[in-house]
């Protein structure tokens, strides 16, 4: 469940999920934001969460770390709940220098 997710408790400082408008690679993150985004937002209404819509591009979430680390992973033609569980991964890591 969305509402669930803490973001910013640890070194996590920025969430960007890029996806295109229409292709089938971003449907499952599409679904992501129509049925969890206002949630996860409510959960967490001072951690930044951007969504960046291109038309042709690789859907990934890029996460940014304390001292400016970045970490992104792809998430071509994943369903919803695996978008979901890449936004839980990424908040409960340590950044890898």
């Amino acid at each position: 469940m969305a509402s669930a997710i803490r973001l910013g408790a640890g070194a996590l400082k920025e969430l960007r999920i890029h996806l295109c408008q229409k292709s089938s690679a971003s449907a499952g993150v599409r679904s992501f934001i129509e049925n969890d985004y206002v949630q996860l937002k409510k959960a967490n209404l001072d951690f930044p969460i951007l969504v960046r819509e291109a038309a042709g591009i690789t859907p990934k979430i890029w996460a940014r770390y304390s001292h400016g680390i970045e970490q992104s992973v792809p998430i071509e033609n994943a369903p919803r709940e695996k978008v979901l569980e890449v936004v839980k991964q990424l908040a409960s890591q340590q950044p890898r220098a």
